[in-house]
């Protein structure tokens, strides 16, 4: 516990001195596959589809670069049709439970700051929490909202991996280049897989919700949650 606080410490002391120094940052949008790896795989046997959102600075003068990611994936999805209650058997609601894991992460990267391609290198360290939401809608609301939602169940594990991928350049803006203060503006396309070695936690999948007799049992799952994310989408730097 004591290793991953100082780590946890050293990648906030990176990321914190590189933002306060910075004279160009990166945001960007991207979609997320995740592929379950070892027992995880085992267990859900499917695919993870979602986002991602993440916010970079870049060291001046240097390949140096520090950010913070968030990301969503669902790995699950049952949806129903039940009666609103056994008084009202003739009214109906649409009944949705879906399993979601959100990636949070710190990390470090290595890439050009210039040129057409710029490959690059990095590591993270965060968390990986898991939770599975169970939520009634009106099946005949245009507004789509929940009437009532729960959370049936949660958990969350340290994790920390490697990636690498490469920004190609689609767009840079040119106008300020002669300015005596340059400030460019930059649209790349991204992409990159990362390994994300997260740890051990309980979690649900499909069909893991059992529901006899009006009684809810759940059947959980718990092993280290590993997994392979491929993201691509575009970054804006300026």
């Amino acid at each position: 516990m004591k290793t991953r606080a100082k780590i946890t410490m050293l990648f906030a002391f990176f990321l914190v001195s590189t933002m306060l120094n910075a004279q160009h940052f990166t945001t960007g949008l991207n979609f997320t596959l995740g592929k379950p790896q070892g027992e995880f795989k085992t267990n859900i046997d499917r695919n993870g589809y979602g986002g991602s959102l993440f916010f970079m600075a870049h060291a001046p003068n240097s390949p140096l670069a520090a950010g913070v990611e968030v990301g969503i994936l669902n790995y699950g999805h049952e949806s129903r049709s039940e009666p609103f209650s056994t008084t009202i058997p003739d009214v109906t609601v649409r009944v949705n439970t879906n399993n979601n894991a959100v990636l949070s992460s710190l990390f470090l990267r290595l890439q050009p700051q210039n040129g057409f391609i710029r490959p690059y290198i990095g590591g993270s360290i965060g968390f990986s929490y898991f939770y599975t939401e169970t939520s009634i809608k009106d099946e005949d609301s245009q507004d789509n909202e929940d009437i009532a939602s729960t959370t049936n169940l949660d958990d969350a594990a340290f994790s920390y991996g490697g990636d690498f991928g490469a920004s190609v350049l689609l767009y840079k803006n040119k106008a300020t280049e002669n300015s005596e203060i340059p400030r460019t503006f930059e649209v790349l396309f991204d992409f990159k897989a990362r390994y994300l070695n997260s740890g051990e936690a309980e979690y649900l999948k499909e069909g893991s919700i059992r529901r006899e007799n009006g009684e809810v049992t759940y059947d959980v799952s718990q092993s280290r949650t590993e997994m392979m994310t491929y993201h691509f989408g575009f970054l804006f730097r300026f």
